[in-house]
């Protein structure tokens, strides 16, 4: 019995051990769950909103540089034979509504030429900005092939459209139209780019879109979703002369590398203009009479054009020229020798007597002042 005792008491000893361990491990987990039973719970969050996708920063930053115009179409209404051997022409004028793009910020605006194109290249043109200035613009070159037209304002504070990387274009992006379709104010229509024509180079010669276009966004944007230029608006593929899904523009490489071209030509074609209309030379007696001393000699100026190269650089009606670059002015001839020799661009020192003393402004030259048609 002795010996069956200890036995027993040799086996019960682990035994015992492994249910206390096992009663502190329950009691443990036991434990545990009361404690997370007794943490209260977080109630559960609300799903929070998804950002809204906008691309007004894209608009906001392209919009300013896209620009109404207003042209006047002069073109052959109809045909009279007034005599047996005498045919007339009767001229007929229509008004065509369209947009641009600033693409440079000394005045040069990107359209369409289909926008501005009419009889004689008698062109009459009108461009308002978004921010309301509205001035008369010159048609300064176009490039029929491309149906692209270079305009020119006189005008400052004008920001120019930046470029986009056409090359990285596909199927599929994002893209905006913005322009002044029918006249009811700057507008813009979204869309994607549906289909890419490319030259055999596999530079893009025509982007499909089916962003809407109507009439009067010919000539305007086409832009990314950072603001950038893609391409210019040009014409839809349309059975009823609306707008069915189906746009084309002139991508913005092809345009620009046409524009630079353009813009060289007409600089190359015309000369320097200065925007001052004067009277008649000063002489002894006119200068006593004006000014009360006999010594003053020029050309008093008794206009200049609003936005021209004069006004621009801070001369006003009532100065007298006295000197343009490094000629004095004898006569009006003077004027004109010396402006005709310059180009569009050039600067050149214009000093003018004004209230007792001389004055030089630096003089930034412009194109030829637009030209408004009266039939």
């Amino acid at each position: 019995m002795d010996r069956l005792a200890r036995i027993f008491n040799y086996l019960s000893w682990p035994t015992v051990c492994g249910v206390l361990i096992a009663v502190v491990a329950i009691q443990y987990q036991q434990l545990e769950r009361l404690s997370l039973l007794s943490t209260p719970t977080p109630e559960l969050s609300q799903p929070q909103p998804q950002p809204t996708l906008s691309f007004s920063s894209a608009i906001a930053k392209a919009s300013p540089s896209v620009v109404s115009i207003n042209a006047t179409s002069l073109n052959v209404g109809s045909v009279a034979r007034s005599t047996v051997d005498r045919v007339d022409f009767l001229l007929e004028e229509s008004a065509s509504l369209g947009s641009g793009i600033i693409i440079d910020p000394d005045g040069f605006i990107l359209t369409n030429l289909h926008v501005v194109d009419t009889l004689f290249d008698a062109f009459d043109t009108e461009v308002t900005l978004k921010d309301g200035r509205r001035t008369p613009a010159k048609v300064v070159a176009w490039d029929k092939a491309n149906d692209l037209a270079i305009l020119h304002i006189n005008l400052d504070d004008l920001d120019a459209i930046e470029i986009a990387d056409v090359s990285k274009l596909k199927v599929g992006d994002v893209v905006f139209a913005i322009g002044y379709p029918r006249n009811i104010g700057q507008s813009v229509s979204q869309g994607i780019v549906s289909a890419i024509t490319r030259n055999p180079d596999q530079s893009a010669s025509i982007l499909q879109t089916d962003a809407a276009i109507n009439p009067g966004n010919s000539g305007g944007a086409l832009i990314n979703a950072y603001g950038k230029l893609l391409g210019v608006n040009s014409s839809i593929f349309s059975e009823s002369g609306n707008f069915e899904g189906i746009g084309f523009a002139t991508p913005s490489s092809l345009a620009i590398t046409a524009t630079m071209d353009m813009i060289s030509g007409a600089i190359a074609a015309n000369s320097g203009y200065l925007g001052v209309l004067t009277g008649e030379a000063l002489n002894e007696q006119s200068s006593e009479l004006f000014f009360g001393v006999s010594n003053i000699r020029g050309m008093l100026v008794e206009n200049v054009d609003n936005g021209g190269a004069a006004q621009r650089a801070g001369i006003r009606a009532g100065d007298v020229i006295t000197r343009v670059g490094n000629t004095n002015v004898i006569d009006g001839q003077n004027i004109v020798t010396e402006i005709r020799t310059k180009k569009p661009g050039d600067t050149i020192e214009i000093e003018v007597y004004r209230e007792g003393k001389t004055v030089a402004f630096p003089t930034t030259l412009g194109f030829g002042q637009a030209v408004i048609i009266d039939l």
